[in-house]
Order: structure tokens, then C-alpha cells, then sequence
């Protein structure tokens, strides 16, 4: 490995482990789990999805004398509301928020199914 390629690799380590350490400091409990409410009794805890993720890369010149090189590297989080947890009298439930795709979701599976048990039934 040459030294051109040594310092390439070295910068794209280096850039992967600072979005590494940036993405991975959002990763936290409080991501998830919201600051809880209280009301009459009634405690409510938010809860989310939460989804991380980053990527980097390196490049370099065709050959050993040519100028060029470079790297670059992104990250992203996407946060989503699914519920809540209702603490009450001791006990404690979840509650799940609906959303218009989950209500897809579930028609394109009953459809499905339905498809399915007619196949079944007409073999």
C-alpha cells in the first residue's frame, strides 16, 4: 500500500468515525422514550421509532502521480411517533398511535389472505 493510500484510508476512517460518534450521540434513550406527563393521577410516557444510519467513502486519483483524492460521508435519523405508555393505578399499558399506513398495511394483508384461502380452497 502506498502512502497516497495510506492517508485515503486514514481520511475515510477518520470521517466514518466522526459520523460514527455524531449519529451514535442522538441514540439516546430520550430519542425513544419522550419526557413523561403527568396529569390527575395519570402519567404518560411518548414512544417512538427511531432509525440511525451513516455511510462514507474514499476515492483517489487513476495513477500514483496524478493530484486527487477525496471522501465524503453523510448520516441521518428519522424519528416517528407509535404510542405511548399510560401508567394508572399501578398498572401500565401501551396505547398505539394509528396512522392511514398502518391502516394499509392491514387491508393489503387481509387482502391477501383472502387471496391466499381462495387459492387454497380452489386447489
Amino acid at each position: 500500500m502506498t502512502t497516497g493510500e495510506r492517508n485515503r484510508a486514514a481520511l475515510v476512517d477518520e470521517l466514518l468515525q466522526q459520523i460514527g460518534e455524531t449519529v451514535g450521540g442522538k441514540a439516546n434513550v430520550s430519542t425513544v422514550f419522550g419526557d413523561a406527563v403527568e396529569r390527575e393521577g395519570i402519567t404518560v410516557i411518548p414512544v417512538a421509532r427511531a432509525r440511525f444510519g451513516f455511510g462514507g467513502g474514499g476515492g483517489g486519483g487513476a495513477r500514483e502521480s496524478e493530484e486527487g483524492s477525496g471522501g465524503g460521508g453523510g448520516g441521518g435519523v428519522s424519528v416517528s411517533p407509535v404510542g405511548y405508555i399510560e401508567l394508572r393505578d399501578g398498572s401500565a399499558t401501551f396505547k398505539r398511535i394509528s396512522s392511514p399506513v398502518d391502516l394499509l398495511a392491514l387491508v393489503a394483508a387481509g387482502s391477501l389472505a383472502a387471496l391466499a384461502v381462495k387459492r387454497l380452497l380452489a386447489g
